[in-house]
């Protein structure tokens, strides 16, 4: 089933926008998307229940959303008049750019909490950054937006994960299951070059393998493998498109045993193997 998700994407390296209105999240009310582009959500008014990753989100007003790329998301219910801001970066922009590092950072603080809720200076300062970006996307000229893709790009993503780190700082919040899953996401942010096994993980985490399954599933609507297998990818697609490394050094920086064994796994997630994803348009 997944294979044959629709999926979305952005036409563009990134825009920004306040044209969300109901008719169009309307449209994904019928059936689940994959999400290939990444996009951030700020919620003014109006109220949204969402399905993210098998997971039930509330979006109210005063909410910040983060939906990484990969994320299936499907519309249940919309209320009241949506006032809602965008800022969104396409696939092909974030795997040409070497920014995996950025998102790899986002992503371990989003894990499993999706939105973040905003105090009332929050709203102020996150509404005022979107209007500047939508005056950017509408004034820059075309070259101008590429050029400051990298920084727009890098800005946004160390804003959020300052913001959950903030948040996160009130530990006692987390139940213990959040606490595992934040801390598994931690360790494979650190170790997915080097390790791909999740008993591994279980292990440094000091519960068992059927345990940590468990809880990531639940909380992430992924599975371990999945995560672990995102980063790898992530990481690989990015040296493809945006490095002159040889596939045999792309492999070994990811420590396969042998550049077959890396051709296999990126075909059985990609669905093409490597040089073909390296050569595509």
């Amino acid at each position: 089933m997944d294979k044959e998700l629709p999926k979305i994407d952005l036409p563009e390296d990134w825009l920004a926008g306040t044209d969300i209105n109901k008719e169009l999240l309307g449209l994904y009310t019928n059936f689940p998307v994959r999400l290939k582009c990444e996009v951030f959500v700020l919620c003014i008014e109006g109220t949204v229940e969402a399905t993210l990753n098998l997971n039930k989100i509330q979006v109210y007003p005063h909410s910040l959303v983060t939906l990484p790329p990969g994320s299936i998301f499907q519309v249940n219910s919309i209320e009241g008049e949506l006032k809602i801001y965008i800022l969104g970066f396409s696939s092909q922009y974030i795997e040409e750019n070497q920014h995996s590092h950025f998102l790899l950072d986002t992503m371990y603080h989003t894990l499993g909490k999706p939105v973040c809720s905003l105090n009332e200076k929050g709203v102020q300062i996150a509404e005022s950054y979107f209007k500047l970006m939508i005056d950017l996307y509408e004034n820059l000229p075309d070259k101008a937006k590429k050029e400051v893709a990298f920084n727009l790009y890098s800005d946004i993503h160390k804003g959020i994960s300052l913001l959950y780190q903030s948040i996160s700082n009130e530990r006692a919040n987390l139940s213990k299951s959040e606490m595992i899953c934040r801390n598994f996401g931690q360790l494979v942010i650190q170790h997915y070059q080097n390790n791909r096994n999740v008993s591994w993980y279980a292990e440094k985490l000091s519960i068992s393998h059927a345990h940590l399954c468990t809880i990531v599933k639940q909380i992430t609507g992924h599975t371990c493998v999945e995560i672990i297998a995102s980063m790898v990818i992530m990481d690989a697609k990015s040296q493809l498109k945006s490095t002159n490394l040889s596939i045999q050094e792309i492999s070994d920086s990811l420590n396969f045993a042998n550049m077959s064994f890396f051709g296999k796994y990126f075909k059985r997630n990609v669905g093409m193997s490597p040089l073909e994803y390296r050569n595509k348009g």
